[in-house]
C-alpha cells in the first residue's frame, strides 16, 4: 500500500495539492510561512529579508498565486516555475520569497513520507553538526567584548563564536581605528583562550582601502575566518586579499543566485561559502551551491542569523554536505535580545536543538525536524515587529554600511 501511495504521488495521480497559506510577522524580526495541503499536511518556511519583511510578505502573496493548486510534492517544478516563468528573477526580495516557499514544500514532503528532509536529499554523512553563535554587538569596548565572550563560553556548550571585527569605518580610516579593532580581538582571545574559534565579521562595512591593513592587524590573534571583508560588489578583490592572509576568507550572505556563487567559485578566491537559505531560494538552491563548492574544495558554512525554520533548513543541507564546516545560529544574538524573543521561542521540541561540546545532533523528526508552537506564533503575529536596518553615518555625516 505504501508503494502504491508513493507511485500515485509520483505519477501525478491523487496528488496532495497546496490548498492554503498564512504569513506571520513575529518578533524579533522574522516572517513565517505556513502552507497547508488538501489533506491537511502543514509545512513551514521562513521567507524573510531583514529590514524588508513587509516587502517580502507582499512578494510571497504574489508568488503563491502560482503555487496554490499545485502538487505539493513537485518541489523542484514549483521552484523552477517561480524562478523561470517570471520575466524578472533573482535579487534579494524575489529569492527570499521563493526561499520560504521552497522550505515549506520540503517540510511537507518530509512529513508526507514520514522522513527527515536530509533523508530526501541523499542521507546524512555525519551524525552531529558543529555550531557557532554570536557574541557582542556593534560598538562594544574590548573589555565588554571579552567579558561577553567569556560569559558565553562559560554558560553555554558552544566552542566557536563570531563577533563584529570593527565598528563603522571610513573609506580611509585612521590607524587608531584599526588598532582599536585589534585591541578588541586581542582582549577576546586572551579571555577565551586558544581553543575557542572566533570568527570575525567585517559585515561589508570595511572598504577595500582598509581591508588589508585591518586583516594584517587582526591575524596575530588567530581568527577562525574573516567574513565579508568587502561587499559583494567588490568580490573581484577577494583574490588579492587572499594573498595577504593565512586566515580563511568567507562570504556569500548577500549573494542570491546559484550563478553568483558559480562565478565566485571560478575565481578561486574564497575558502568558505556562506549562502543564506532564506535568501538564495531555499533548500533546493542551498544544496546546489553546496555541491558546486564541494567540486572546488570550498567549505560550506551557511549564514543564519534568522529564526528556527531557517536554521532547520540549513541543518538539513549541512547534514548531507561533505564539505560542511560549521553552522551559524542566532541564539543570543543582539537582534533577538533587543526583540525579546530568542531562537527557539516558537519551537516546542527545544531539546532536539541542544548543543553538546559545540555540536548539535542531526535532526530526526519528519520534515524539517521542528515542531512549531502555532499558538505562540499566532499570538505574536497580532503585534508583529517593527525591526529596521541601522542607519549609520560617519563622523562627517556620510551614510555608510552598518
Amino acid at each position: 500500500l505504501k508503494l502504491q501511495f508513493l507511485y500515485f504521488i509520483g505519477s501525478g495521480n491523487m496528488a496532495d495539492c497546496v490548498k492554503s497559506y498564512e504569513l506571520f510577522k513575529v518578533a524579533p524580526r522574522w516572517l513565517f510561512l505556513r502552507v497547508q495541503t488538501a489533506s491537511g499536511v502543514v509545512g513551514w518556511g521562513e521567507p524573510n529579508l531583514e529590514g524588508f519583511t513587509d516587502t517580502v510578505r507582499t512578494c510571497v502573496e504574489e508568488l503563491m498565486r502560482s503555487v496554490v493548486g499545485e502538487d505539493a510534492s513537485r518541489v523542484q517544478y514549483i521552484l523552477q516555475k517561480l524562478y523561470r516563468q517570471k520575466f524578472y528573477s533573482g535579487g534579494p526580495v524575489l529569492m527570499s520569497a521563493i526561499a520560504g516557499i521552497d522550505q515549506a514544500l520540503w517540510d511537507i514532503k518530509g512529513k508526507t513520507l514520514g522522513v527527515p528532509v536530509h533523508s530526501l536529499l541523499g542521507g546524512h554523512v555525519r551524525t552531529k553538526l558543529l555550531m557557532y553563535r554570536w557574541c557582542g554587538g556593534d560598538d562594544n569596548t574590548p573589555q565588554e567584548a571579552a567579558e561577553e565572550a567569556l560569559h558565553v563560553v562559560r554558560t553555554s556548550n558552544f566552542k566557536q563564536l563570531k563577533m563584529n571585527a570593527t565598528p563603522r569605518m571610513a573609506y580611509v580610516d585612521s590607524l587608531a581605528t584599526v588598532k582599536a579593532a585589534a585591541a578588541r580581538m586581542k582582549a577576546v582571545r586572551e579571555a577565551v583562550g586558544p581553543d575557542i574559534g572566533i570568527g570575525l565579521d567585517f559585515h561589508g562595512r570595511v572598504k577595500l582601502p582598509m581591508a588589508k591593513r585591518l586583516m594584517k592587524e587582526l591575524e596575530p590573534y588567530d581568527p577562525l575566518f574573516f567574513e565579508e571583508p568587502v561587499v559583494k560588489g567588490q568580490n573581484k578583490s577577494l583574490k588579492d586579499l587572499a594573498h595577504v592572509t593565512h586566515v580563511p576568507i568567507a562570504t556569500g550572505e548577500r549573494m542570491h543566485t546559484v550563478e553568483e556563487f558559480r562565478d565566485l567559485l571560478e575565481d578561486r578566491s574564497v575558502n568558505i561559502l556562506q549562502p543564506d537559505v532564506s535568501h538564495v531560494g531555499g533548500i533546493s538552491n542551498l544544496l546546489t551551491i553546496s555541491r558546486l563548492a564541494e567540486a572546488y574544495e570550498v567549505s560550506l558554512a551557511p549564514h543564519c542569523p534568522l529564526g528556527p525554520i531557517a536554521l532547520a533548513s540549513c541543518l538539513a543541507v549541512d547534514a548531507v554536505s561533505v564539505n560542511f564546516a560549521f553552522q551559524e545560529s542566532s541564539i543570543g544574538i543582539h537582534y533577538n535580545v533587543e526583540g525579546g524573543k530568542d531562537l527557539l521561542h516558537y519551537v516546542k521540541n527545544k531539546e532536539d536543538f541542544d548543543i553538546t561540546n559545540g555540536f548539535m545532533p542531526v535532526l530526526t523528526k519528519p520534515g524539517l525536524g521542528l515542531v512549531m508552537d502555532e499558538d505562540k506564533v499566532r499570538e505574536a503575529a497580532r503585534e508583529g515587529h517593527t525591526w529596521a536596518d541601522r542607519e549609520w553615518t560617519l563622523e562627517d555625516g556620510t551614510p555608510t554600511t552598518w
